[in-house]
């Protein structure tokens, strides 16, 4: 009794949420309210004319077996006229239903794309890319397709089927009770059938967002998976998952394509009964032959939507299993907005201040306690301590990607939170360890960091970070294309590339993230000379693991365990002979050691 009454809750919930997911899609479509009236009124129109062809054919029949030859081909002119019209309101529909469908779907993809652009950092490292993009594309084009084809062919369906039942009974109730002998039958094979098949085409779409997003990180970090020769692991993980999205696929189709035949069969077993019963009425003298014609052809025009409505409600389960997911997507909270007397900064000189600030990105787990320091326009604040000691965490608090859970961040004298958002990374640029190039031309992922640079100014700022010269030398100079993330060129030419996007979007505070790890000798030197130019006259905060590169910085924090354990200079620090002074004696020997 508890297993079933746990059946009944999940199916009312399922249900429940398929009828929420319905309502959001009709929000959408409902926006072209007029030209959907059009279309209805197609519908209406074909279901008719679709009705009258037989109709006019077994009257002409009628006709010729009483002898009777009078307007037999205004009959038959009829019923081709009827036809012709038939064809043209279905074209009609499915053009306005077509342009319908892809508005909808390309504000709904809009949308989609903005709402990620809003939410939270936090959002993102806990989801595959690749997942995202399967919602963000196949689920869309899923319910693309379905607004193509099948609203339309639900709605002429029913008018279909409600249209040959009412013509039935008006021709003759008893043969009409007599087909009518199969409905109970194909009721009972379709819930069997739908039972199984929304739950399966809703797996499918999940299985296939994470074969997606497998794919997307194994194909990204493909030099790893070579690098460590794990091309058997990673095939046998992409077989494991291939295999469950095989198998919902399978069972899905499967189940689905017990309907058509099943209306088929259904189909035969109408038509014999009405062949049957038809014959023995009108040899009894209840009907005439033109009106089993009508009956065998509305038979097959009764089964016909049946059918098509079973088939239209699978595609529907499919696509509504989509949009879900899409809309699962849309309701994520965004990142919160700015207070409503947050204001823009059209300045920025760079001070920065942290008071009392801790946050934690679990409950009952602080990354970062009691952060509290001063950073004076201009100079340069140095982070060092071991991997996950908060140093990336005071970075994403400074920016805003997260808010702290007490203390208070200064900018030049306002809280953060007072300063919108859009406003305060307006003033900031990162220069992380991995840089990410865009598809597209040098000059382009350089004009990034500001779009209205002209082409001077794109060229000046490749020249200060010391790229100019071997931009230069590419075939096509600052048009070159780049492939995805900058494939094509080194490490150090995209760090170098990075740093004039940076310089030319001339931001009063700087964030320096491992910069230089990583690089060749003679590129480290480029980029060094680039990162001082850029620094100059900016607050610059530097995350870094080699402490020679920040040993003229203006201040030194030491983090660990989420605190601030030493402050100050590099010479003051050596002197205290605390915990940097034994990170820079290990790393000094450690390098000792390898240059010997």
């Amino acid at each position: 009794m508890k297993k079933h009454n746990h059946t009944e809750t999940f199916n009312s919930k399922h249900n429940t949420k398929i009828t929420g997911t319905l309502k959001k899609l009709w929000n959408y479509l409902s926006t072209y309210r007029l030209l959907l009236s059009f279309v209805c009124f197609m519908i209406v129109a074909s279901s008719v004319l679709g009705l009258l062809g037989p109709y006019f054919i077994g009257k002409a029949v009628d006709r010729i077996a009483s002898g009777d030859g009078s307007r037999i081909f205004l009959l038959l002119l009829a019923a081709g006229a009827a036809y012709l019209l038939y064809s043209l309101a279905l074209w009609l529909q499915n053009f306005w239903m077509i342009g319908i469908a892809q508005n909808t779907v390309y504000t709904l993809r809009t949308q989609l794309f903005s709402h990620l652009h809003k939410l939270q950092i936090d959002f993102f490292n806990k989801r595959q890319y690749g997942e995202l993009m399967s919602r963000v594309i196949n689920d869309i084009e899923n319910v693309s397709t379905t607004l193509n084809s099948s609203v339309i062919q639900i709605v002429s369906s029913v008018l279909t089927l409600i249209g040959t039942v009412a013509v039935m009974l008006w021709l003759s109730p008893l043969l009409t009770l007599i087909t009518f002998i199969i409905i109970p039958l194909m009721f009972a094979g379709m819930k069997w059938i739908t039972d199984r098949t929304g739950k399966l085409y809703k797996e499918q779409q999940k299985n296939l967002g994470e074969l997606n997003g497998f794919i997307e990180e194994t194909i990204s970090g493909h030099r790893i998976v070579k690098a460590f020769s794990q091309e058997n692991k990673v095939e046998s993980v992409f077989l494991e998952k291939n295999e469950k999205l095989k198998q919902s696929g399978y069972w899905a189709q499967t189940y689905a394509g017990f309907i058509p035949k099943l209306m088929n069969v259904l189909n035969n077993l109408s038509f014999t009964i009405i062949a049957a019963a038809g014959g023995i009425l009108a040899l009894k003298g209840s009907i005439s032959i033109g009106t089993i014609v009508i009956f065998a052809e509305y038979s097959r025009q009764f089964t016909r939507p049946l059918n098509d409505l079973s088939n239209q409600f699978n595609t529907l389960l499919s696509a509504v299993a989509g949009a879900e997911r899409v809309f699962d997507l849309l309701d994520e909270e965004e990142e919160a907005a700015d207070e409503h007397d947050a204001v823009e900064l059209p300045v920025l000189k760079g001070e920065v201040e942290f008071h009392n600030v801790s946050f934690s990105y679990e409950k009952d787990a602080d990354t970062v306690t009691g952060l509290s320091f001063r950073a004076r326009p201009g100079e340069s604040v140095a982070l060092v301590g071991p991997t996950g000691a908060g140093k990336s965490t005071i970075i994403n608090l400074l920016s805003r990607f997260y808010e702290p859970d007490s203390g208070n961040i200064l900018i030049d004298g306002n809280e953060s939170t007072r300063i919108k958002r859009k406003s305060l990374r307006s003033h900031m640029a990162f220069v992380l360890q991995d840089s990410f190039l865009f598809e597209g031309t040098i000059r382009e992922n350089i004009r990034y960091g500001r779009l209205d640079a002209t082409d001077e100014e794109v060229e000046k700022a490749a020249a200060q970070a010391n790229a100019h010269a071997f931009i230069t030398k590419l075939p096509e100079g600052y048009d070159t294309v780049l492939k995805q993330d900058g494939s094509g060129i080194s490490q150090g030419e995209k760090q170098l590339l990075s740093i004039a996007r940076a310089i030319l979007a001339n931001p009063s505070i700087l964030i320096l993230d491992e910069a230089t790890s990583s690089i060749d000798t003679i590129t480290e030197l480029k980029i060094q000379d680039a990162l001082k130019r850029l620094m100059d006259g900016r607050t610059s905060f530097i995350i870094a693991h080699r402490l020679n590169t920040i040993q003229n910085a203006d201040q030194i924090l030491v983090v660990e365990n989420g605190r601030i354990i030493e402050q100050g200079t590099h010479p003051s620090l050596l002197k205290n002979e605390g915990f940097y002074y034994g990170l820079h004696k290990s790393q000094f020997e450690r390098e000792f050691v390898q240059s010997h």
